[in-house]
């Protein structure tokens, strides 16, 4: 029986972090130039329900490893491909940041030894710890400081070599550059986490670190250098939604207070933070206004 190859034209899908997002594109292209449907395609791929791949991209069913390899297989992938494909489903089954954040490293390291780029490693590992947030305002607001006056500067303090590693990273993946005078620029003043999972992780990785030098701060630093405060209060699903907007809005005004101040004389963190104290109430149960402490 001949065999027949359907070459597509799309992203490669190393440029991809969702295999679902994936797939849906991959069928698209394929519907596009045929008469590709998603039964064919779920018997390309070995399942016997012709709707399997269509359900998996509803999100309403999920690729199993095995499942993931028949798949990627289908769509005739490379070998590297298809390990590729592969871990974006195990990092989509993993529960925890940990098990996300040793896949993605996997899915780094696959792809530098294809010598291929994996959007969003920059970001990730941006994140993925305090001190490159700080060495990037420290360096910029610090013209002409060595690597060891900006350590000094940090709190807690880091070592030289830890600044000149940070101060590296930032430049060589494009978030400070170096002038002629060997002063320090940032090419945004602000940066965001955007949409992507992957670097979700890293972001919940600084979180916690952030939050463990609030701690710190709330025992060691005076009332006059930090600012603490919080609200204990009953809200509905759409109380909630308001002031989770309110939140994004306070934070959109403090960036442009920020973005305008060009006298920068200390490097400071705001975390916002808003979460349950108590499992859902049942309805028309009365809840007491909010408790100021």
């Amino acid at each position: 029986m001949a065999r027949f190859f359907i070459f597509i034209i799309m992203q490669p899908v190393t440029e991809y972090k969702d295999y679902r997002e994936y797939l849906l594109d991959y069928y698209r292209e394929r519907k596009r130039s045929s008469a590709f449907t998603w039964r064919e395609f779920a018997k390309l791929a070995g399942f016997a329900s012709g709707a399997h791949l269509k359900l998996v991209c509803d999100g309403k069913m999920r690729l199993r490893e095995e499942g993931a390899k028949k798949t990627a297989q289908a769509m005739n992938l490379s070998a590297f491909e298809q390990e590729y494909f592969v871990l974006m489903v195990r990092y989509e089954r993993a529960k925890t940041d940990l098990e996300k954040k040793k896949c993605f490293e996997e899915m780094q390291a696959l792809c530098e030894a294809n010598r291929v780029k994996i959007l969003g490693s920059e970001l990730y590992s941006y994140y993925e710890t305090w001190k490159h947030s700080v060495v990037r305002e420290l360096a910029v607001a610090m013209p002409g400081a060595k690597p060891s006056e900006i350590a000094k500067a940090c709190k807690p303090p880091i070592s030289a070599a830890d600044v000149s590693e940070s101060l590296y990273f930032l430049v060589k993946s494009g978030l400070l550059t170096r002038d002629i005078k060997g002063n320090y620029h940032q090419t945004n003043q602000s940066l965001s986490s955007g949409r992507m999972n992957v670097v979700a992780v890293a972001v919940h990785s600084l979180l916690r670190q952030m939050g463990e030098f609030a701690l710190e701060a709330l025992d060691k630093l005076p009332i006059s250098e930090r600012n603490f405060s919080g609200i204990t209060m009953g809200v509905s699903a759409e109380g909630y939604a308001k002031i989770v907007e309110e939140l994004a809005q306070c934070r959109k005004r403090i960036v442009s207070i920020v973005t305008e101040d060009k006298n920068v004389e200390k490097v400071c963190r705001l975390n916002m933070q808003l979460f349950p104290l108590t499992e859902n109430i049942c309805k028309g149960t009365s809840v007491r206004g909010p408790k100021i402490n």
